[in-house]
């Protein structure tokens, strides 16, 4: 069971860290066609986060959310990167970045719970495809 629940909070984190990056992302692009892209990807990870918050209720542990600190310098590091280009391309490139890390760590994860409740696998899967899908999109912007 402690398997589960820890996978569970690292899936939660995940889209945490998508939701407040994208979150952040649709304030600073300036393209209307692009901050639609990122508001669909938005509601992807929303909808994981909402339902690992959920199974873990049901099994009564409390979701464990990012640290302020990891926050706070995710934060600094997208002002600091999007300081200069605010451009779609350049946005898409570091989005790529991050997804492609995700889609490799989610990857490890699902063979380290590979025992996991078919439930969480679900979610997990549901997170890889979601990046996956991410990387797709946002090549379409690169130049």
């Amino acid at each position: 069971m402690d398997g589960n629940v820890e996978f569970l909070n690292y899936i939660h984190q995940n889209a945490e860290m998508g939701i407040d990056t994208i979150h952040q992302l649709i304030g600073i692009s300036q393209d209307e066609e692009y901050k639609k892209m990122l508001r669909s990807q938005l509601q992807e990870y929303k909808i994981i986060y909402d339902s690992t918050e959920e199974k873990l209720k049901e099994i009564n542990k409390a979701a464990k959310d990012i640290n302020a600190f990891s926050k706070g310098s995710a934060y600094a590091m997208i002002n600091l990167k999007t300081l200069a280009n605010k451009s779609p391309s350049h946005i898409s490139e570091m989005l790529i970045q991050g997804s492609t890390t995700g889609i490799v760590d989610i990857t490890k994860k699902l063979k380290e719970y590979a025992d996991a409740d078919d439930e969480i696998l679900s979610l997990a899967n549901k997170l890889l495809i979601l990046e996956q899908n991410n990387v797709e999109e946002c090549k379409k912007y690169l130049q």
